[in-house]
């Protein structure tokens, strides 16, 4: 390849693919400096250094993968956009190991807001206004969906799921069909200690309407 035409840009989708295939964890400037055939210097005009390409990694992945569930979200509710938003993580975990590993990346407070990390949370609490969720219950649900997400996903890809039955595919379905079941029984808030807060009955009622077939 050669030198002309390099910018920040392509550095960065650059190393993205070094991600899917080596692993984001041995993503560096050097190793992108040999993918180019440039000398590492020659890269520095571009980028700061490896933290700052996987940071520019990190936004990429969240950037596709927000678009993703924009694109899967369109017109869906209720226990359909749950699926189709959590197929988004999955999907794009197995087609992008490298760019979904960078996604997780702790990014500094400035990096973070200007992120594509507010969309993703904004489109999770679309999903979950679907389910007459209140703050801050809706808070507590969009982290157990990420942690449940996240979690089957990463375990699925180290082969956690891969020597016994039944399928992957069928846990996941189960667990999606859990979350629904419990979005739409979501516990009553606890008493605080001082006995004040209020606690209601029974199970909160759903705005979703009948869960599609």
């Amino acid at each position: 390849m050669v030198r002309a035409g390099l910018t920040a840009e392509r550095l960065t989708r650059a190393g993205a693919e070094l991600a899917d295939e080596v692993g984001f964890e041995q993503v560096t400037v050097s190793a992108l400096a040999r993918r180019f055939d440039v000398k590492v210097a020659s890269l520095y005009s571009h980028l700061k250094n490896s933290h700052d390409l996987k940071t520019r990694i990190a936004l990429l992945a969240l950037e596709e993968m927000a678009d993703r569930g924009a694109a899967a979200l369109a017109g869906r509710a209720g226990r359909d956009a749950l699926s189709a938003f959590a197929d988004v993580y999955r999907d794009y975990a197995r087609e992008h190991p490298g760019r979904y590993a960078a996604a997780q990346l702790k990014l500094d407070p400035e990096a973070a807001a200007a992120s594509a990390g507010l969309r993703h949370s904004r489109m999770t609490r679309a999903i979950l206004r679907g389910y007459d969720l209140d703050e801050p219950d809706q808070t507590h649900a969009v982290r157990l969906l990420g942690s449940v997400f996240h979690g089957f996903v990463s375990l699925e890809a180290q082969g956690g799921f891969s020597h016994s039955a039944p399928g992957s595919q069928e846990s996941w379905d189960r667990s999606l069909d859990a979350l629904d079941a419990l979005l739409r029984n979501w516990p009553a808030p606890r008493p605080s200690s001082s006995g004040s807060r209020p606690s209601s009955s029974g199970p909160r009622p759903s705005s979703s309407g009948p869960r599609p077939s």
